[in-house]
């Protein structure tokens, strides 16, 4: 039997502001798992999330793991 590749897929999101932010309150990055559809979003995904290091909602990135 062949080895199936799942549709759907586990990333991970990170704060992009906290990466490049070092003068903060909080050291810290903020980082989301989600998963998604492989076929229907091909590309990085981003996302609007609550960084709790930044204070406020901030864009999150899809990473590489």
């Amino acid at each position: 039997m062949a080895k199936n590749k799942d549709v759907r897929i586990t990333i991970t999101l990170e704060c992009i502001d906290c990466a490049q932010d070092s003068e903060k309150k909080k050291i810290g990055v903020s980082r989301y798992t989600t998963r998604k559809n492989r076929r229907n979003t091909p590309i990085r995904l981003e996302l609007k999330k609550y960084c709790p290091y930044c204070g406020r909602h901030t864009i999150h990135k899809e990473i590489k793991k």
